[in-house]
């Protein structure tokens, strides 16, 4: 599919859109603003659990807050509905930065679960504030006024809602495409992955929960003005699970899923609603649930990944080109060659009683290889994770361009010029070997949200995706820039490895067992890309267990053995060493 049908596609559905409550019934057009209203809460949940992988069931909470805040500020105190979205999104995001603050460090169920414990408690405060109306609620909220016109009717409200939901669908579209996007992308793959080339992943964790939350605030608002009314009871987490529910079905990961999701759920809804008083007279309130609940394993039989990708899946991927040329992105001074460029000092681990590496001491020179090598289990990636910042040291410590970065956070060290790879390829399956390399850039770039939500990052943007090609090519896989990394082969998968190092042009290069698992061919195509980037002046360090890999390649050579080391020297001397041999062979050859 080209880029001008999507286009052409897109202008159908808006103008189709845009056109509805000139031939729908008022009732529909008001169904339409509830599916709109509905959709800013699923949007943010696609970028905070879709996209960036935090499951909150508080959301509806988030939209109360908002809710509540216009009420007040318009029925109560009798000012515009315009300064009560002033007041809903300042008041929303300032609660999901306290909240966010405290509950995002922790992970997997536990996020969750610590998310059902503030929805409850925002949700019983909103009944238990006297100046908030308790438990009766707030009524006579005003309806919104645009240059002294008021919006009462659900024809006209309707193009306020919609305009600013297919804004805020398309800001966030641009934000996904933009430095901070890739990295919140790059989310779902762990801390050790987003911050192992620069990105405080707290920080973008952070920002993506108060992003969510502004989104759901601008639903809270337009909730209030539309429904004219504000009570606890559509603010409690079964509220929450509904919209975790839209988010889902459409398809979580997918913008146009939260739009989808909300208009399945919302027309069910009032289906179910008008059906079941005919089939259970009496019990249809209950009965609603256990409905919702079995369309939903049934849904998840058949479509687990939402709507939008099932469809996705039968429609041709659109053509697109090699990324235009453009500008270098600025780069690092290098070291002269020879010079001392990190050092470690009787570094060691210790996991309770077990010393997984003891007082290991070496140095490592501008523009050599440096080989840390030893049988399985000898402590190396240990050591290079202390190295990198992935794991703090018990004691010792690591000097790197004369500064101090013992114990330092991972994106520290990567943005003081340390870029590595793992010893299990750690790539985002579900992104481009584009967009896979373009996050070795990020700290090469300095886009934020607002920038790349704006398209104001384009000249940087073209000068990274030139970059990342530049790598690509270098590596041999340039001319698929487009293809998912998790399609690729584990040879490939760690070459696209290193062109993500690569791309943040580091002064150091770490490589975790990057020969492990590859076949003869490929491990002497990685040999003659390490030893030109060694002639460019690029410094190397690598972890590896296969001697006859790094014995024509390196320039030293440290050996460990069970957390110790045992020798270090020229590749002549380690091979003639009596203790390596034993190490390896199990006695002298």
């Amino acid at each position: 599919m080209s880029p001008r049908t999507v286009t052409t596609v897109g202008a159908l559905a808006t103008l189709a859109l845009l056109t509805a409550p000139l031939f729908l019934a008022p009732f529909t057009v008001t169904l339409l603003n509830y599916i709109g209203v509905y959709s800013f809460v699923a949007l943010g949940l696609v970028l905070l659990t879709g996209t960036a992988g935090m499951v909150s069931f508080g959301q509806a909470s988030f939209m109360g807050v908002a809710a509540y805040a216009t009420a007040w500020t318009t029925s109560v105190m009798g000012y515009s509905p315009w300064l009560g979205l002033l007041l809903a999104l300042v008041a929303t995001c300032t609660v999901a930065a306290i909240l966010g603050a405290v509950t995002l460090r922790l992970g997997g169920h536990f996020l969750s679960l610590s998310t059902i414990a503030w929805g409850l408690a925002l949700y019983f405060s909103f009944g238990n504030i006297p100046g908030l109306g308790a438990h009766d609620g707030i009524s006579k909220v005003p309806a919104v006024s645009i240059f002294g016109h008021e919006l009462v009717e659900s024809g006209q409200i309707f193009y306020l809602i919609w305009g600013m939901l297919l804004l805020a669908m398309l800001l966030i579209r641009n934000l996904l495409d933009s430095r901070v996007g890739r990295a919140l992308r790059a989310l779902r793959g762990g801390n050790a992955l987003v911050e192992s080339f620069g990105v405080n992943a707290m920080q973008i964790r952070l920002a993506t929960f108060v992003v969510a939350a502004l989104l759901t605030a601008i639903s809270g608002w337009l909730y209030a003005h539309l429904n004219r009314f504000v009570s606890p009871t559509p603010f409690d987490v079964t509220a929450s699970i509904i919209f975790l529910m839209m988010a889902m079905i459409g398809g979580s990961g997918y913008l146009l899923g939260a739009v989808v999701g909300a208009t399945l759920i919302t027309l069910l809804k009032n289906y179910i609603q008008d059906l079941l008083p005919l089939i259970a007279p009496g019990a249809s309130g209950q009965l609603e649930i256990v409905v919702f609940a079995t369309l939903f394993i049934v849904f998840l039989q058949h479509a687990r990944n939402g709507i939008i990708p099932f469809i996705a899946q039968w429609i041709p991927e659109p053509v697109r080109g090699r990324p235009e040329q453009a500008g270098p992105l600025p780069r690092q001074a290098k070291p002269a060659t020879g010079t001392k460029l990190m050092s470690i000092d009787a570094i060691n681990r210790r996991f309770g009683g077990l010393v997984a590496v003891n007082d290991v001491s070496f140095d490592v020179h501008a523009g050599e290889i440096l080989a840390l090598i030893g049988p399985n289990g000898a402590g190396k990636t240990t050591m290079f994770n202390m190295i990198t910042g992935a794991l703090p040291p018990s004691g010792g410590r690591v000097t790197f361009a004369e500064k101090n970065i013992t114990g330092a956070r991972a994106f520290r060290i990567a943005d003081a010029g340390v870029a590595r790879t793992f010893q299990h390829a750690k790539l985002r399956p579900k992104m481009t070997l584009l967009d896979n390399v373009l996050l070795g850039a990020y700290g090469r770039t300095k886009a934020g949200f607002f920038s790349g939500a704006l398209r104001l990052d384009r000249a940087e943007e073209r000068r990274a995706r030139h970059e990342a090609m530049k790598q690509l090519d270098r590596v041999g896989l340039g001319d698929r820039p487009y293809e998912l990394a998790g399609n690729l082969p584990l040879g490939n998968q760690r070459l696209l490895e290193i062109a993500r190092a690569l791309a943040a042009d580091p002064i150091l290069l770490v490589l975790d067992e990057p020969a492990a698992g590859l076949r003869r061919q490929e491990k002497l195509a990685l040999a003659d890309l390490l030893r030109t980037l060694r002639q460019e002046g690029q410094t190397i360090l690598l972890v590896e267990h296969d001697m006859d890999f790094v014995m024509g390649l390196v320039n030293r050579i440290v050996v460990m053995d069970f957390g110790c080391k045992l020798c270090e020297g020229t590749p002549e001397t380690v091979r003639a060493d009596t203790r390596v041999q034993e190490a390896y062979l199990g006695g002298v050859a």
